[in-house]
């Protein structure tokens, strides 16, 4: 099992993540665009992390295969791209249910990740015919790359990662980081390693609370360079798992990398966010007349509890009915929340949008 201790490196790595995990936490974004951005960055995931394994489709043409028809017929490259996309799906759900890493999880991903394959390829891997090693083998060379353990060892191996991540006291970018190294390198499937273990720490991270609201793509940061990707993953050991692998002598060479390529993601996101946050409010007054822009920076400004036209209409010098008039379209565009009663608008407040987004909106329209 992979044991970590902290360097200055990796502490100034997680107090960065740290402070990108609350500046995001500071931006508010509505639910369309949350949303939004959370579907792109699935689909960035979906491409990132298959290319990761040699999928020959280009970011283009995994949008496209998302979005089509699921009762269509798909290629094998199509199927694995949608698979992750519905893993990630599945997963997103778990943590809204706040399922707990277990071995049952685990199996559920790589079941998600290999659907379409042959019932072999689906759930641990079992004994080898007589005289053939289960390996990973150098696509040029055809010499292993890696000697995964005995199959026989799986079921205790998954149960020792499992326990590891429901009881330690690490951080959770750490655990994270474990998870992944240690799927990989058990390597407890015939097929789908890789992009379980990827599923998995980012699930890990995610219900702890690292998951930056599903928004960007830690894989993409993995597939940038996936010789260092392997080359961290691998630390210089001998390709038998029981010569190192199972114990690694320097394993900051992986979590180090690990924690970098979290660090950019969550630079990432916050530039997302912040982003997205003011093309928010720049698009959305956008649909405003020049009067009613006036109107929304007076309620702004005098009023945080409900009010009635009638009153507005007295404060601002216009007619009842021209402030019921540019009140619908305030409401329209989600600036104020009407209150009604029997049916009928008593009153109206300030949407949350129009509060979350009090001094972006203020700066344009004074």
């Amino acid at each position: 099992m992979i044991k970590a201790k902290l360097s200055n490196e990796m502490l100034k790595l997680i107090t960065e993540i740290e402070k990108n995990r609350y500046k995001v936490s500071t931006v508010n974004i509505s639910r369309s665009v949350a949303s939004r951005l959370r579907k792109n960055s699935k689909k960035k995931s979906s491409y990132a992390s298959t290319k990761i394994e040699g999928n020959p489709l280009s970011e283009q043409q995994v949008d496209e295969v998302i979005e089509r028809d699921e009762r269509k017929h798909f290629l094998k490259p199509e199927q694995e791209v949608r698979n992750y996309f519905l893993a990630l799906n599945y997963l997103e759900e778990m943590a809204g249910k706040k399922a707990k890493f277990s071995k049952k999880l685990i199996l559920e991903v790589q079941k998600y990740v290999e659907k379409g394959a042959s019932k072999e390829k689906i759930g641990l891997r079992g004994p080898m015919p007589p005289g053939v090693l289960f390996a990973v083998y150098d696509a040029q060379t055809g010499v292993p790359d890696y000697i995964p353990p005995e199959y026989s060892d799986i079921p205790k191996l998954l149960d020792e990662l499992v326990e590891y991540v429901n009881t330690t006291d690490d951080h959770p970018l750490i655990v994270a980081a474990i998870v992944h190294y240690q799927l990989v390198t058990i390597h407890p499937f015939e097929d789908g390693n890789g992009r379980t273990a990827r599923l998995l720490s980012g699930y890990v991270l995610d219900i702890n609370g690292f998951g930056f609201n599903g928004i960007g793509s830690l894989e993409e940061y993995f597939a940038y360079d996936i010789g260092e990707y392997y080359d961290s993953i691998q630390m210089g050991l001998p390709a038998l798992y029981y010569s190192g692998r199972n114990e690694p002598p320097h394993p900051e060479i992986w979590i180090n990398y690990f924690l970098r390529m979290v660090r950019l993601y969550s630079d990432k996101v916050c530039e997302l966010s912040e982003g997205s946050s003011k093309e928010e409010v720049t698009g959305s007054l956008s649909y405003l007349k020049g009067k009613e822009k006036e109107l929304l920076l007076f309620l702004m400004s005098h009023y945080k509890r409900e009010f009635t036209p009638i009153e507005v209409s007295k404060g601002f010098g216009v007619t009842n009915r021209t402030i019921i008039n540019r009140l619908s379209v305030l409401a329209k565009n989600g600036f104020v929340e009407p209150i009604m009663v029997n049916e009928r608008i008593r009153s109206y407040v300030l949407s949350e949008f129009t509060k979350a987004h009090d001094k972006e909106l203020r700066k344009i329209l004074e």
